[in-house]
């Protein structure tokens, strides 16, 4: 089968010959390339739009899967409990960790379900995007309290009661305040956020050493912890056996390694900080997504975690009822605590005041800020005549290295047996605080230290496995 062929002549065809001048062609040319040029132009843009279409489709995947990781079994009638935060204003949010993590969860002993498990970390976050501060303040997991049909419980039960909807009614209820977000970490969760950021650095003042228990050996100083140590850190109460209440120096340890991985999340490009919260998402539970996380955490840039993350500890006292050891809060203490941290102030008047102090982990400044109004007695006042033997302690709380083991060695000198410590705190004054009856002994460390050092005797906020601690500040001359 033959094609009929296209006639050559130009008229034939209905062209004007005058257009196959050289003038003429050049013109066509010209309208034919204006021509394929726009058709270029719209594809690529047809093309852009089809990326961005397809980007912007699997981004929402993506952010949706993050989303639906972060609300996975997240309780149904928590939002009934949780209070609504408007904008810039500070709110509260509950961080509940838990003793489930992988292996607990896969066995018959305990399995998936929340009633299998209690709250063994409870820590209420005052959050204040406009000032940029955070202040973290542990609740005792054995505090006494009336649980109402439940009876009287310890109040870490509440969570294996009704889950994460009742412990933030009773949390919030205890603490005075509404509580407006919640989260949930397992100790598998902790580790993967601290790996994510690439480990955190912590300052321990004393030895860490729990070999039955976490199998921690961690050597006082500045240490940077992977993310296996450190959740081990924040479960090692029975390092800290002879200083007393173990979960005291545990509370303050799992402040300190928060406080440390917001640090570094803080100080991340954007990229990193979506990345952790990706891995966050397969460890936390909470009513927040992925777009208010980044927000938020944006609000904070700049934030100067040594001075504007305050932390403290509900205070209690220990007692043994019915086969059975509570903690009993402090009602009075508690309440001007909690109204302390309600005004954004720390939740102690002094450092002196933080019963962990000189003996758990910190970073910079995760301790309360620092008073020089203390009641503090002068060698010169004193009726009770110096001594110049016995332990002294000697913590420095300045950021001079080397200034505690000079002044151990001042002591040393004068006839006392002294160490050289870091303090977890800065403090701008320097003092002493006797344990038991050995007042004569810091009044000679008083008088050996300069006519303007001052003594007390220790309330128990210091450590009192010494005669005498001494706290050497920014005056210190």
């Amino acid at each position: 089968m033959f094609r009929k062929r296209k006639s050559t002549d130009p008229e034939a065809r209905g062209v004007d010959a005058r257009e196959l001048s050289r003038d003429g062609s050049a013109a066509r040319y010209v309208i034919k390339n204006r021509i394929r040029r726009r058709s270029r132009i719209r594809n690529v843009v047809v093309g852009i739009l089809v990326a961005v279409a397809v980007v912007a489709g699997g981004a929402f995947a993506y952010v949706h899967d993050i989303n639906s990781k972060l609300k996975s079994g997240l309780d149904s009638g928590l939002f009934g409990v949780l209070s609504k935060s408007s904008g810039d204003e500070p709110f509260y949010m509950l961080l509940l960790g838990t003793d489930k993590d992988e292996a607990r969860a896969a066995s018959s002993e305990y399995g998936s379900s929340d009633s299998s498990y209690r709250s063994d970390s409870i820590m209420l976050a005052r959050i204040d995007p406009t000032n940029k501060k955070v202040t973290l303040v542990s609740i005792h997991r054995d505090t006494m309290v009336d649980l109402g049909s439940y009876g009287t419980q310890k109040i870490n039960a509440a969570y294996a009661i009704g889950g994460a909807s009742y412990a933030t009614q009773v949390i919030s209820d205890f603490a005075g305040v509404p509580i407006s977000h919640y989260a949930e970490v397992d100790m598998d969760g902790l580790a993967a956020v601290v790996d994510k950021v690439g480990g955190v650095t912590i300052d321990l003042p004393i030895d860490v050493y729990d070999p039955d228990y976490t199998g921690l050996d961690l050597k006082a100083g500045k240490q940077t912890l992977d993310g296996k140590t450190a959740a081990l850190l924040c479960r090692a109460r029975h390092a800290y056996d002879s200083y007393g209440d173990g979960d005291l120096y545990r509370a303050a340890n799992q402040r300190a390694v928060i406080t440390a991985v917001l640090k570094k999340v803080l100080s991340s490009d954007p990229v990193t900080m979506a990345s952790t919260v990706s891995t966050m998402a397969g460890y936390v539970t909470t009513d927040m997504d992925v777009n208010s996380i980044v927000s938020l955490a944006g609000k904070f840039a700049g934030m100067d975690t040594s001075k504007d993350v305050m932390t403290g500890m509900e205070p209690t006292t220990s007692k043994y009822i019915n086969d059975t050891w509570y903690e009993i809060v402090n009602q009075d203490a508690w309440k001007a605590m909690m109204d302390r941290v309600d005004k954004g102030l720390s939740p102690y008047e002094s450092s002196s005041d933080d019963p962990s102090s000189g003996v758990s982990a910190s970073t910079d400044g995760s301790s309360a800020s620092s008073s020089t109004e203390k009641n503090l007695t002068l060698p010169s006042d004193s009726n009770v005549e110096a001594a110049y033997t016995g332990t002294v302690a000697v913590y420095n709380a300045t950021s001079t290295d080397g200034l505690a083991g000079t002044v151990a060695q001042t002591l040393g000198d004068a006839g006392f047996t002294a160490s050289a410590n870091t303090a977890t705190h800065k403090s701008d004054l320097t003092y002493v605080a006797y344990n038991g009856d050995n007042e004569a002994e810091a009044t000679g460390v008083a008088k050996t230290l300069g006519e303007k050092v001052g003594y007390e005797k220790n309330d128990g906020a210091l450590p009192t496995s010494t005669d005498v601690v001494v706290i050497v500040g920014s005056d210190y001359e």
